[in-house]
Formats: C-alpha cells, structure tokens, sequence
C-alpha cells in the first residue's frame, strides 16, 4: 500500500496565519462599523435611539391619556431611563391640558425632573397666553424652565410672529425670574427664529436624523422621534435627548 505524502508543515503554517488574519481583520472592522453606529435600535422603546446622550426624555399631553408615571419611572432598557418629563399645561389664551394637573403631581411624585409648556397661537394675544400659562402653571426649585411650543404660523408675518413670540417670552421670564425654552421643529426655527432668539435655550424637533438634528445653532434638547413607546403609557409618545451630562442638566434646572 503506498505510503501517505506528508502535509508541507509550512503550508499547514502559512494557512493557520492567513485564517488568523482573516478573523482579527473581520472583528477589527465589525468594531469600528459598530462604534461608528449613530443611533441603535432598542425593542423595548421601539424606535432607534442616538448614541452619544446620557439623558434621555419625553414630553406628553392629554394624548397620551392617564399615565402611569410608576410604571415610566420604573422602566430602563439597556441603561436607558427616563430621565426627564415636558408635560404640556396650557394653549392659546384659555385652554388648560386635561391632564396637565394630574401629570404635574404624578411626575414629581416619581422623582422626574418635569417642566411645563404652552402651545401658542399666533393669532392670539400673547399677553393673554402668557397670562394663561402663569395662571396655570407653579414652577419650583428642581422644576426645568417653562417653554413655549411655537410651530403654526396661521398666516402670521415673520415680523408680528417675532413681536408676539418677544411678547410671551419676556412676561413669562418677567414671572418667573428664568429665560424660557423655545420649541420648535428645524423648518419653522430657521424661518422665523435663526436669528435675533440665540438667547433662548432651544428644543428643536428634527426626526429621522441619525445623531443630530441638522442645525447650525446651539440646541439644548433634541426630539429626535414621535412614535416611541414606555410602560405605562398606552400611545406613542415623542422622545428627546438633552445635549449635556448629569452637571449640565442640574445648572438648567430651576434653582
């Protein structure tokens, strides 16, 4: 029976370092796509959510009906927790939120940090609106500062919609010794407010973005998805991120 011919050691050698290569190289790469990945899908929130923010939030109205604020507070996935709540209070120069009192307590008896917005009509008083929002709303130390949610123009001229959002926005801070936030989504701010509101802490709306809203000014929150979802609140809700650490978000709130 002939004899076997003996595998060439070098070869066997040369192929053991050609498959090493190839795994380290393989690895190395899938690393660096993954540590490049702007945002990660998280199936308990069900949306994609940007990589890079320690603080995440979302803001709710009478929308998302009776919420169970144990059951938000309670609720983490892969480290991500709520972290801070916009409770919507009041619109125009007479609507109070219908859920607005019942959020305000419960948030603040779960531990969240809350705060308070308005959604405002251009084409009513925005004293009166002002007016509403105070009448409505007791800020505390530990409380964010109040926010005026601006995003209908209603046929309103870019002059009178400056004049009127000014208007709200010095009698609200007038009252409450604290610049407000002013939010809107990334069309209506560069229309209306690219400049001549660069003082205002600003929350802009900007979805499907993968790790930032496409603005050139400086941005204070970022809502980033309207389909979201927590325990203990039966519909979407939208979710935001704040552009800071723990020390950052502690100097924005009231003191």
């Amino acid at each position: 029976m002939p004899r076997r011919k003996k595998k060439n050691t070098f070869q066997i050698f040369l192929k053991i370092i050609f498959w090493l290569c190839l795994i380290i190289g393989g690895v190395y790469y899938a690393s660096k796509i993954f540590l490049k990945q702007p945002h990660v899908f998280y199936p308990g929130f069900q949306i994609d959510i940007p990589n890079g923010y320690n603080i995440h939030g979302i803001d709710v109205s009478r929308y998302q009906g009776a919420v169970n604020w144990k059951e938000v507070k309670d609720m983490e996935v892969k480290g991500i927790k709520i972290g801070f709540v916009f409770i919507k209070a009041t619109e125009g120069t007479s609507i109070v939120d219908g859920q607005f009192r019942r959020n305000w307590v419960s948030a603040e008896e779960q531990g969240i940090p809350k705060g308070a917005y308005h959604f405002f009509i251009p084409t009513r008083s925005a004293k009166k609106q002002a007016d509403n929002f105070i009448g409505i709303v007791n800020l505390k130390s530990g409380d964010m500062p109040p926010v005026l949610d601006v995003e209908k123009n209603r046929g309103v001229s870019i002059a009178e919609m400056q004049k009127a959002v000014k208007t709200w926005l010095n009698a609200v801070e007038d009252h409450y010794g604290v610049k407000p936030v002013i939010y809107t989504n990334i069309d209506f701010y560069q229309k209306y407010f690219q400049t001549g509101f660069e003082e205002y802490p600003l929350w802009i709306a900007h979805y499907l973005q993968p790790d930032k809203p496409r603005i050139e000014n400086k941005w204070m929150f970022w809502q980033h998805s309207e389909i979201g979802r927590v325990d203990g609140i039966k519909v979407p809700v939208d979710f935001n991120v704040f552009y800071g650490d723990s020390t950052n978000f502690y100097n924005f709130l009231i003191q």
